[in-house]
């Protein structure tokens, strides 16, 4: 199979790209610049040059494959809600090459976009939230509106992913820690965040494209739910830096943007998508990861 992966020399889709090539897949990864090109080329991969604002760059790549892995997306956060939509741009266009033919496209989202009560873990049966509410929503909107026009589409909700050097949202608050000088998290810090090992979300990949199941919504889920707590605790000790409870009113101050994550309970579970593909995740745990975390020296 030749796979149209976007986001190709990222944290998590040049995992994908080694994933794919191990098990015999061709890769073709979407790649602007001269440098990235060339570790994709380096891995095995042939590129393809364009980008996210390219809508031809992407419906020629799309046009080329058997099949398209997306993952790109802008993680500037000033502007989220823009790049929300330009996400749901591009899965449009790759949509307007692929429909009717039945090679799957497999779209990126987040496990906190599943509509779940309160307390109980998301499962990959529940609806995302309107992008009314969550922006990030609008990939998998845009999902639904070309499975309705005859794409073969399906879903992968990421958790925090992780390895010794990035760890999705952790990562973020990684930084705000070194810059105020303190680890903290809200309140008793038992609100929970999913994981998974970055190497066990490329191997899902894989496996959800190689299924190629209509209208299937996976989660990539690992750890169903980190208590912040310990989360926070087991940075303090790998930064060397003292751990203190911020009283809600406390966090917008203190965590800026990442305020509306650090207090929000979001386990989720991924018993279905186990089942539906025989995925079973091998990788180390999150709290693992993060006492063996690279810090880079200030």
């Amino acid at each position: 199979m030749r796979v149209f992966v976007t986001g190709a020399t990222g944290f998590i889709g040049s995992a994908v790209v080694r994933e794919l090539i191990d098990a015999g897949h061709q890769v073709l990864g979407l790649c602007r610049s001269d440098d990235k090109a060339a570790a994709l080329v380096a891995a095995g991969a042939e590129v393809q040059r364009g980008s996210l604002e390219d809508l031809d760059s992407l419906k020629d790549g799309a046009a080329r494959a058997d099949g398209v892995i997306h993952l790109a997306f802008n993680h500037d956060f000033s502007k989220f809600a823009a790049n929300c939509e330009d996400d749901r741009r591009v899965i449009k266009a790759l949509g307007s090459v692929l429909a009717g033919s039945n090679r799957p496209l497999i779209v990126t989202s987040g496990t906190g976009m599943a509509h779940a009560a309160p307390g109980q873990p998301a499962t990959e049966r529940h609806a995302a939230i309107g992008s009314d509410v969550i922006p990030r929503a609008a990939s998998e909107e845009a999902a639904a509106a070309i499975a309705a026009d005859g794409v073969n589409v399906s879903v992968v909700r990421l958790p925090q992913v992780h390895d010794t050097v990035k760890q999705g949202l952790v990562t973020y608050a990684i930084s705000v820690f070194r810059d105020k000088g303190v680890c903290a998290y809200v309140g008793d810090g038992h609100n929970r965040w999913p994981a998974a090992s970055v190497l066990d979300v490329a191997r899902l990949y894989r496996l959800a494209i190689e299924k190629a199941e209509p209208n299937a919504i996976y989660h990539a889920v690992a750890e169903e739910g980190v208590p912040l707590r310990d989360i926070v605790q087991t940075l303090g000790r790998r930064l060397k830096l003292p751990v203190k409870s911020l009283a809600p009113e406390e966090a917008q101050d203190f965590f800026g943007w990442l305020a509306m994550f650090a207090g929000h309970d979001a386990p989720a579970s991924s018993e279905q998508t186990r089942k539906k593909l025989g995925w079973q995740p091998t990788g180390p745990g999150l709290i693992a990861d993060l006492a063996q975390l690279h810090v880079a020296e200030t």
